[in-house]
């Protein structure tokens, strides 16, 4: 069977034409050939039966898809969610009752669509790129697996993404809009939000949250041409859940789950399985509401791990924060879940220990380190949160290679590291000028020093390491030398990140 699943790996791998994540796309016909595609795998039909749920949005979609997802099958319907991107294992992506799918399931679709694409493409008509062809494989699962609901997740933008061959959703979700991904979807927030407002379907109720002025205009100029009924969902009352708290941590959360509530809901209405009114929500949850929300899970948000690998002794004294956010506005959300985490942490423990927060970053190169870092710094420093040091290390797994846990890069092969000389440079200068009031620095003063036996950067303030091993065991031996100190280290500015430290963090 794993003989088999690398096999599958391979022939997915192939479909990759990007070589690194930061290139830009090339403009081309790849979302008009997926109605091709469609037809090729005779999907036209059930996609226009099945009953979706379509949302997009920059924050918070994967959230508000496990939410919706976790509401409707603790009503007891049978469930499909579809997601990006996969932290570990690409089945992450394709999710039935809310289990990720087996792996014979999985060989059984993939193989079925991809040799009748391989049967027909050609050189006029190429095979579809990854992530159009993971929208199709979606397709495939929820029809013929006969899903009572599929919720299915836009992978970038909107209007042309590979998932809005959807003609004809039940209801669609737009989450916060903010800036990412500026040189696909556009510079200004306009822009952005009529790419997002492009999964509208004509007549088809939408959801999305309070939004800046400029996109809310937006948005709802693009509902009024498609007759839309367009609604801003409130945020979740906490005491609704009597109780308890959200399955997914933060704030943010309960901005997410707000519109979860609704999407459900209508839902619910318009295929006819429920009176209940949207607008008695805001009062009083059902009980599958209640055990949906409490019992969501989605790896990277939020996330806290507490390392095992250290000594008996160090025992819990290395904890990983994981969050993937990698835009400005998602970073101070990050920064304010983080903070609090560490400080209720300190009302909690009783040991004597000092605790020291450490930074591990990367992210794409198009990411602008100028506009993240403050964002960052600035947040958890206003709640007493200072970094200690801060980690940067190039991704582990490859660019080129859809996998599983053993995707990683091969021994021996050199990585460039030059992104992340630069984003510790950022960093080392922002670092310095609020050390001393916004003085102008010299850039030298940011220059690492260079060790050829443990191949690390180091200045004051932050570390270059050459892989994510060579950080992770460093921070297991800084724990197991100093046993007066835990380590509480927030991991973000990419999934990708998220999704290797995954792999190598014993729990």
């Amino acid at each position: 069977m794993a003989q088999a699943y690398d096999e599958a790996m391979d022939a997915l791998s192939s479909l990759i034409t990007k070589k690194s994540r930061s290139t830009k796309p090339v403009a081309d016909h790849r979302f008009d050939r997926m109605f091709d595609y469609l037809k090729i795998l005779d999907l036209e039909e059930p996609i226009n039966q099945m009953k979706i749920i379509h949302v997009a949005g920059t924050k918070g979609k994967g959230s508000t898809c496990v939410f919706t997802e976790a509401i409707l099958r603790n009503y007891g319907f049978h469930t499909g969610l579809f997601t990006s991107p996969h932290l570990i294992d690409v089945r992450e992506r394709f999710r039935l009752n809310g289990e990720d799918i087996c792996i014979e399931k999985f060989l059984e679709y993939f193989w079925w669509c991809w040799d009748r694409l391989k049967a027909k493409c050609s050189d006029d008509m190429p095979m579809p790129t990854l992530f159009h062809f993971l929208s199709l494989l979606a397709f495939k699962i929820f029809a013929t697996e006969q899903v009572d609901v599929a919720i299915i997740e836009v992978g970038l933008g909107g209007q042309r993404d590979a998932t809005n061959v959807i003609q004809s959703p039940i209801v669609c979700g737009i989450t916060p809009l903010g800036y990412d991904h500026t040189e696909i979807l556009g510079n200004t927030l306009e822009e952005i939000a009529g790419q997002k407002a492009g999964i509208f379907k004509k007549g088809v109720p939408a959801f999305t949250v309070s939004q800046p002025p400029e996109a809310m205009q937006v948005l709802e100029q693009k509902a009024s041409q498609l007759d839309v009924c367009l609604q801003v969902a409130n945020q979740l009352d906490g005491n609704l859940l009597n109780g308890l708290h959200l399955g997914l941590a933060g704030e943010h959360q309960y901005v997410n789950a707000g519109l979860a509530i609704m999407l459900s809901s209508t839902w619910l209405q318009r295929t006819g399985h429920s009176k209940v009114n949207p607008v008695d929500l805001t009062s009083r949850l059902p009980e599958p509401f209640i055990k949906g929300l409490t019992t969501a899970s989605l790896q990277g948000r939020a996330q806290i791990i507490a390392d095992r690998a250290c000594d008996n002794q160090s025992q819990g004294d290395l904890v990983f924060y994981l969050d993937g956010a990698h835009s400005p506005e998602s970073m101070e959300v990050c920064a304010n879940w983080f903070s609090l985490a560490v400080k209720e942490d300190r009302e909690q423990e009783s040991c004597l220990k000092d605790s020291t927060q450490i930074l591990l970053f990367n992210c794409m190169s198009v990411r602008d380190p100028h506009l993240l870092f403050p964002r960052l710094l600035d947040t958890c420093a206003c709640q007493g949160i200072n970094f200690k040091k801060a980690l940067f290390v190039p991704n582990m797994s490859l660019y080129t290679k859809v996998g599983s846990s053993s995707s990683f890069l091969p021994i021996g092969v050199e990585v460039d590291y030059s992104w992340q000389m630069t984003l510790q440079t950022v960093w080392e200068y922002i670092i310095r000028n609020k050390r001393r009031n916004a003085k102008k620095l010299d850039p030298v003063s940011s220059v690492g020093e260079y060790d050829n036996d443990t191949s690390v950067v180091s200045c004051e303030n932050s570390m270059v390491f050459s892989s994510l091993p060579l950080a992770i065991k460093w921070l297991r031996e800084t724990v197991e030398q100093n046993k007066s100190i835990r380590l509480q280290v927030l991991v973000t500015g990419s999934l990708h990140l998220i999704g290797d430290v995954l792999k190598l963090v014993k729990t």
